[in-house]
C-alpha cells in the first residue's frame, strides 16, 4: 500500500510544508549567512528539494533552539494546523532525554496527542526517532531511554499512518564528519545525510548525492537586499531588543521562518492564502 500522501510513482504531491522542533530542526551545526537566523539545516534542505521542483511549494519552520517536547506542543502545534499544511515533520523530545531525564512513557503520550491532532488535518506526519549515541561517553548513559522513546515512537507513527525517519538505524551516522563537534548537533554533511535519508522515507526522488551537499542557488542582488532586510526585521532587531531592554533576556527566541513562504527568496514573507 502506498505512504499515505504518495503516489504510485513515489513522488510528493505536497505544496505546505511546515517543519515543528528544537535545535534540530532550526539547522543548529549547518551555518549558512543566506539562510533565515544563519542556519540551513535538514529540513531547509527538504524545502529546497522541493520548491526547485514546484512554484507553488511554500515552506515554513517554526523549530527554536533548547525548546522541550511540551513546549514545542504548546507554542507550535497550534500555529501549525492554522496554516493548513499537507506535509509536517515533527522532531521533539531529544532536550527532554539528554538535559532533563525524563520518562520517555510520559513524553509519548504527550506526543501522542500532539500527532494525532496533525494527522486529523489529512497531512502527512514525519517523526524522527533519536540518533544512538551509543558510541559516545557523554551521552551512552541516556541510550536506554532513547531506544525506549524511538520504539513508542513508532508505535505513534504506526497508529496514526505517520512516516519515520529513523535516525537510529542511519549507520552513516556513525562517522564524526556528520557530527558538529559539540557531538550533540549535526554538521553541514550530517544535515545534508539527514535530508536525504527523511525524503526516502517519503518516496520522493531527489538530488541529493551521499556525502556532497548541494550549495544554495545564487540569487540576485534584489533578492539578497530583500532577505538580508527581512533577517534584521526577524533576528538581528529582536536580539538587539533582549540584549539592551531591562527584562530583555526573557522575550523567548522567534521561530526560524514563522509563516509559510517561498524557499527562495524573502524568508518570512507569506506567499500563498
Amino acid at each position: 500500500m502506498a505512504r499515505k500522501g504518495a503516489t504510485s510513482a513515489g513522488t510528493g504531491p505536497w505544496k505546505r510544508y511546515v517543519a515543528l522542533g528544537d535545535s534540530f530542526t532550526a539547522g543548529l551545526g549547518d551555518p549558512e549567512p543566506l539562510s533565515p537566523g544563519g542556519m540551513r539545516g535538514w529540513a531547509d534542505r527538504i524545502a529546497e528539494e522541493f520548491g526547485t521542483a514546484r512554484a507553488d511549494f511554500s515552506y515554513a519552520n517554526l523549530a527554536v533552539n533548547g525548546l522541550v517536547l511540551q513546549q514545542i506542543v504548546d507554542r507550535q502545534l497550534g500555529p501549525a494546523i492554522a496554516f493548513k499544511p499537507d506535509l509536517v515533520t515533527l522532531s521533539a523530545g531529544g532536550n527532554d532525554l539528554v538535559f532533563h531525564r525524563r520518562d520517555p512513557d510520559r513524553l509519548a503520550a504527550a506526543l501522542d496527542e500532539a500527532v494525532a491532532a496533525l494527522s486529523a488535518t489529512g497531512a502527512t506526519v514525519v517523526l524522527f526517532t533519536g540518533p544512538d549515541w551509543g558510541e559516545t561517553p557523554v551521552f551512552g548513559h541516556i541510550r536506554g531511554k532513547v531506544a525506549v522513546f524511538n520504539e513508542n515512537i513508532r508505535t505513534i507513527a504506526s497508529r496514526h499512518h505517520g512516516v519515520i525517519a529513523d535516525l537510529w538505524t542511519l549507520r552513516q551516522l556513525s562517522d564524526s564528519r556528520m557530527w558538529d563537534p559539540d557531538r550533540l548537533h549535526f554538521s553541514p554533511l550530517g544535515h545534508h545525510t539527514i535530508a536525504a535519508m527523511v525524503l526516502d522515507s517519503l518516496q520522493v526522488p531527489h538530488g541529493l548525492v551521499p556525502l556532497h551537499p548541494k550549495p544554495l542557488p545564487a540569487v540576485n542582488w534584489r533578492e539578497t537586499r530583500a532577505s538580508d532586510l527581512a533577517w534584521a526585521a526577524h533576528y538581528l532587531l529582536p536580539w538587539v531588543v533582549r540584549r539592551f531592554r531591562p527584562g530583555g533576556g526573557t522575550v523567548p527566541p522567534g521561530p526560524k521562518r514563522p509563516v509559510p513562504g517561498p524557499v527562495f527568496g524573502v524568508p518570512g514573507q507569506a506567499a500563498y492564502p
